[in-house]
């Protein structure tokens, strides 16, 4: 890729970004992982992500590699995805993604998603604009004497 300045031809600074083969062969070499991050959109607001979803490439340590695919909604305990896709299974629309080079623990895929994403990011060492601290922000709980009723939780609407 490039940009124009002045009318002159300049080509993109290096991001540090791997194709899958490229990252494959990083996590096969290093017995490391890799990680790419697609942003999920709601229809009626195109302008901030709701949520992602989450591709990690990691070496088995037996020789191949697998990945791990995570898709949740940003502030949520829940993910609406999370598998272990074997190598042979892999989707070709995930080998198109520019994956960046990382580390991972596995208890980390129990958080919500913008704290894994946050952690992958802090353990590259890539260059990443601000995030924040979703990890030690401070938490609303009920109280323990409070009581939902079942409507309110099961979100049934009376007409």
């Amino acid at each position: 890729m490039t940009t124009e300045e002045s009318g002159n031809v300049q080509p993109m600074p290096e991001d540090n970004r791997l194709s899958f083969d490229e990252a494959v062969q990083y996590a096969l070499q290093h017995k490391a992982a890799v990680f790419a991050v697609h942003p999920v959109f709601e229809e009626e607001d195109d302008a901030q992500p709701s949520g992602a979803r989450l591709f990690v490439l990691a070496s088995d340590d037996k020789g191949g590699y697998f990945l791990r695919f995570v898709a949740g909604r940003f502030f949520s305990g829940a993910h609406a995805a999370d598998d272990v896709v074997d190598a042979a299974d892999i989707p070709e629309r995930v080998k198109e993604l520019r994956f960046l080079p990382t580390r991972y623990e596995p208890n980390w895929f129990s958080e919500q998603i913008q704290v894994l994403i946050g952690k992958l990011m802090s353990a590259s060492g890539a260059a990443a604009p601000h995030m924040p601290d979703y990890e030690n922000a401070p938490q609303k709980h009920a109280a323990a004497e409070v009581v939902f009723p079942m409507a309110f939780i099961s979100g049934a609407k009376k007409h």
